[in-house]
């Protein structure tokens, strides 16, 4: 047998080439989006992909299967579980007509490629329809799983969040049910073997969880003695509590993933490859209209950019923040090295950003004078700001990181959730923005901007204002 995880370091997301190497045949469990690379991976080791299949209907990435199914004529393994409003709607809108070569898997369910078998268990709690695959090598004489693909049910040191229906979908009074169900799928654990390995679909990092560990692979065993959320199940109540305490807000995006995934990605067939444009071209644009994405460092950024521009540089969060901040019907417009421009395509498309109209290099926009700016202060200037109430306040750390302390005043609003909650931004006079060490804080600032609001990035942000024994809220 034949696997690889192909980890996506940004969105912590892992997939899984699973491949027969007797009869050169693969899966491919939960593909992003840009395909091309388990193509390639399989191709490389004396393998073909045969198949694609999904753990659940994703929210933090847009889904490969649809891609491969039109690409290579995968057959396509997904849920069959949970109501009505938990179906893939694609599986019969094949291009040019027809459906796609596909299987709904209930609960028990099995299929093969080539000897090795993938049977399906149904694992509701962080979604109704999710399952996971227990991955048996009958090639190898084995009459037993090595391996279980686990999705969001169980991660090392966690388990999949069951908020996420209501805090990033909207479904209204899903979060404790969701949570309940999950409690009852931990027991399912109990019948599967202590030795079998778990292959979970993310790492430290993902908002599917929230404390999800930096080791890529455990057992089911290790995850039941000292998984904190596994354990957390010794009673019903104790970990419905545990697991709702703490989450991190889902990023924008999360819900419209799940509305993509559902009723059908758009095909891409190959990369996106936009036109190099001018530094005067970006400016003759409205950026109210299209979105500027501008890759180059914060400092580069405030101290010249062109107006409107959003401010993302390439850095591992760059997917989730661009993600929450633009719109998936918003042109798009890179301000970025060629050199990095593949990387940037990828990362966007991934999240379901895909409406690339140009590219201008970065050292041109650096060197084009009369460009906007934005005001970043140090602490010191910032506490006169404050006292004197010249300006307002705006705090987009996460709720639990604000409720450990905060500058006098603050209104709280995470960065990854400040396009939904526009009327709760104060109004009136300056905004001040701060987070823990001012790069939050900095991508906030220049969406505020674009929305005509006149804004002051905190230099340093939380860290540096609780160094110089400035007055915190508690």
């Amino acid at each position: 047998m034949f696997m690889r995880m192909v980890y996506d370091e940004k969105l912590a997301q892992a997939a899984y080439v699973i491949g027969c190497q007797q009869t050169g045949e693969a899966v491919v469990i939960d593909p992003e989006r840009d395909v091309d690379r388990y193509i390639d991976l399989a191709a490389d080791n004396g393998l073909r992909i045969v198949a694609a299949a999904e753990t659940h209907i994703h929210a933090d990435f847009v889904s490969g299967s649809r891609e491969l199914a039109e690409r290579v004529g995968a057959k396509v393994y997904v849920s069959d579980e949970g109501d009505a409003d938990w179906k893939y709607e694609w599986l019969h809108t094949k291009l040019g007509g027809g459906s796609y070569d596909h299987r709904l898997l209930k609960n028990g369910d099995s299929f093969k490629v080539g000897n090795i078998e993938f049977k399906a268990i149904h694992t509701p709690g962080h979604t109704p329809e999710h399952l996971v695959y227990l991955v048996t090598d009958h090639g190898a004489g084995a009459d037993a799983p090595i391996g279980m693909a686990t999705g969001d049910f169980v991660f090392v040191g966690d388990v999949g969040r069951p908020d996420l229906l209501e805090s990033a979908a909207g479904i209204a009074g899903m979060m404790e049910p969701s949570a309940r169900r999950l409690y009852k799928t931990i027991r399912s654990l109990d019948e599967i073997p202590d030795f079998v390995q778990v292959w979970p679909a993310h790492g430290a990092g993902s908002a599917c969880g929230k404390a999800l560990g930096a080791v890529p692979m455990s057992t089911v065993g290790y995850e039941k003695r000292f998984n904190p959320a596994i354990l957390a199940a010794r009673s019903e109540q104790g970990f419905v509590d545990f697991i709702l305490a703490g989450q991190p807000e889902p990023p924008m995006y999360f819900a419209n993933m799940k509305r993509v995934n559902k009723i059908g990605p758009p095909v891409l067939g190959e990369l996106p490859s936009p036109p190099r444009v001018t530094a005067d071209d970006l400016r003759t644009l409205d950026a109210k209209v299209v979105a500027i994405i501008d890759t180059r460092a914060w400092d580069d950024f405030r101290s010249g950019h062109v107006p409107g521009s959003l401010s993302f540089p390439l850095s591992k969060s760059f997917n989730t923040d661009a993600g929450s901040m633009v719109l998936d019907t918003e042109d798009m417009y890179l301000v970025i090295e060629e050199s990095n421009l593949e990387e940037a395509i990828r990362d966007l498309i991934r999240v379901g950003l895909d409406r690339f109209k140009g590219w201008c290099p970065a050292s041109e926009v650096s060197a084009t004078p009369g460009l906007a700016t934005i005001d970043q202060v140090s602490v010191r200037e910032a506490l006169g700001l404050v006292e004197s109430r010249q300006v307002a306040v705006l705090d987009v750390r996460r709720a639990t990181e604000f409720a450990g302390g905060h500058l006098p005043g603050a209104v709280n609003i995470a960065h990854t959730r400040l396009a939904g909650r526009m009327d709760e931004v104060p109004t009136g006079s300056k905004l001040l923005v701060n987070c823990r060490s001012g790069v939050r804080s900095a991508r906030a600032s220049a969406y505020l901007a674009r929305q005509d609001i006149d804004v002051i990035n905190l230099e340093g942000g939380m860290l540096a204002w609780e160094q110089s024994a400035a007055a915190v809220e508690r």
